[in-house]
């Protein structure tokens, strides 16, 4: 199974609406293999279709929180947050497409998410703390929203200098 090109910020298909996956299925399981490998070797909690340079509705994920809940290596098709707690949580996040940079984000410290699994069946996932912070961010990815779009424009540009200056 091939490392797969992981795309960086200013690609095109960071900031598009991904597609719906009409079907998912057995034909996906090559991607997903790949798409969980190249998100552990570049030490990852999520990867969507998206950063790797798949503009569909596909996101894998494999979270242990301590304290919170798990969820061990799950692909899903077609995410969509469905509720979200009116508690809210700041916390650092880092994204496979800025490498090298974290910022602060606020998001619902709880979410329920509905999708598909892999051979299409209906999924609902109730999640909290830092699942839920992992799911909010993978989903961001497939609506063309980065975790640095969800910061004031003063701690994003920071961000921003750090990524650029390191690129350098």
């Amino acid at each position: 199974m091939p490392l797969l090109k992981i795309e960086l910020l200013g690609s095109d298909v960071l900031r598009r609406h991904a597609d719906p996956v009409e079907k998912p299925g057995a034909e996906f399981d090559p991607l997903i293999a790949d798409m969980f490998e190249t998100m552990y070797d570049a030490k990852g909690i999520g990867l969507a279709a998206p950063q790797i340079g798949i503009s569909q509705r596909l996101i894998v994920i494999d979270v242990n929180d301590e304290g919170g809940k798990a969820l061990g290596p799950t692909a899903l098709f077609n995410p969509r947050v469905v509720e979200s707690g009116a508690e809210t949580d700041k916390g650092e996040e880092g994204c496979l497409s800025i490498p090298g940079v974290a910022g602060v984000v606020e998001r619902p410290w709880h979410v329920v998410v509905e999708a598909q699994d892999r051979e299409g069946n209906p999924v609902r996932i109730e999640a909290d703390d830092m699942l839920a912070r992992c799911l909010q961010h993978e989903i961001d990815h497939l609506d063309g929203v980065l975790f640095i779009d969800r910061m004031s424009p003063l701690k994003r540009n920071m961000v921003l200098r750090k990524y650029r200056k390191q690129a350098t």
